[in-house]
């Protein structure tokens, strides 16, 4: 059985000069090559969370544990090793003149001798299918490439956890779909835990379970299918279903026998076609 490799317990933190809390008593546990999906409404706490996770944060009350070891000033760096981030607008992490540049940089902050560092850039380039891109400046590429190279540093550093700071919200639905179908890749390869944060209510359900928050609190956690299955009490927080579950509720009232499961696009329309179209 997967181990724990992100544990949470009891995690409060409040901002400067803000006199409530943007986290209260905040407990969770994240196993393993899981993918997680946080979501919630504006102010919620989600990027208050990934900044705890991460160390960039630390909270005034309450236990971070990274890969069983209690996240401390000690052990803050071993953790950022542990968890890599990438953030909304990756412009903000370009520090390099080429892809290749930027993708070095990370590692040669990490001491990473030069031959390793060669094969681990051209691993990462060929993980995120942007190998041809390798000479290009990354501010004169997509949004969608922008975003893959952004990934690639993060993975050529070899962390155990990638948190996704709402790291498709500015990408158009190609330059997400590229984005989403990397991160599934990387995920089934490597065995990596993927946290994302994010608004896009179909990336979240390609997640094993979604955590909502509302206010500050972990309201619920579940499968897509049962946090979906509550859809009035989502859109009474600011939030949203899938299409793919509209139109699922939309034919159960017509009198359409579905299967309970939840269904992604794809999967209802295969469902569809197979019951309904092909005879």
């Amino acid at each position: 059985m997967a181990q724990p490799i992100v544990v949470l317990n009891n995690i409060s933190f409040q901002y400067p000069n803000n006199e409530t809390n943007a986290l209260s008593n905040v407990s969770l546990e994240i196993k393993q090559g899981e993918w997680i999906a946080i979501i919630g409404p504006n102010g919620s706490g989600k990027s208050t969370l990934a900044k705890i996770i991460n160390g960039l944060l630390v909270p005034y009350e309450g236990e971070v544990k990274i890969n069983g070891q209690q996240l401390n000033e000690e052990t803050v760096w071993d953790a950022r090793r542990a968890v890599g981030m990438v953030f909304q607008n990756p412009d903000n992490q370009f520090v390099g003149a080429t892809v290749e540049d930027d993708i070095a940089f990370g590692l040669e902050n990490n001491g990473i001798p030069r031959e390793e560092m060669i094969t681990r850039i051209e691993d990462a380039l060929k993980q995120v299918r942007i190998t041809e891109f390798k000479e290009h400046e990354p501010a004169r590429l997509s949004g969608g490439q922008k975003q893959r190279v952004a990934l690639a540093s993060v993975i050529a550093l070899r962390p155990d956890v990638v948190i996704l700071d709402e790291a498709t919200a500015m990408l158009d639905p190609l330059g997400r779909k590229e984005v989403i179908a990397a991160i599934r890749d990387l995920k089934e390869k490597f065995n990596l835990t993927v946290i994302s944060i994010t608004h896009d209510i179909d990336e979240a359900s390609y997640a094993d379970r979604i955590f909502v928050m509302n206010q500050g609190q972990m309201v619920k956690h579940d499968t897509p299918a049962n946090i979906f299955s509550i859809g009035n009490e989502l859109v009474g927080m600011g939030l949203d279903v899938p299409f793919a579950q509209k139109l699922k509720q939309a034919l159960i009232q017509r009198g359409v026998e579905l299967p309970e499961e939840y269904l992604n696009e794809e999967e209802l329309f295969e469902w569809l076609t197979k019951s309904y179209l092909i005879k």
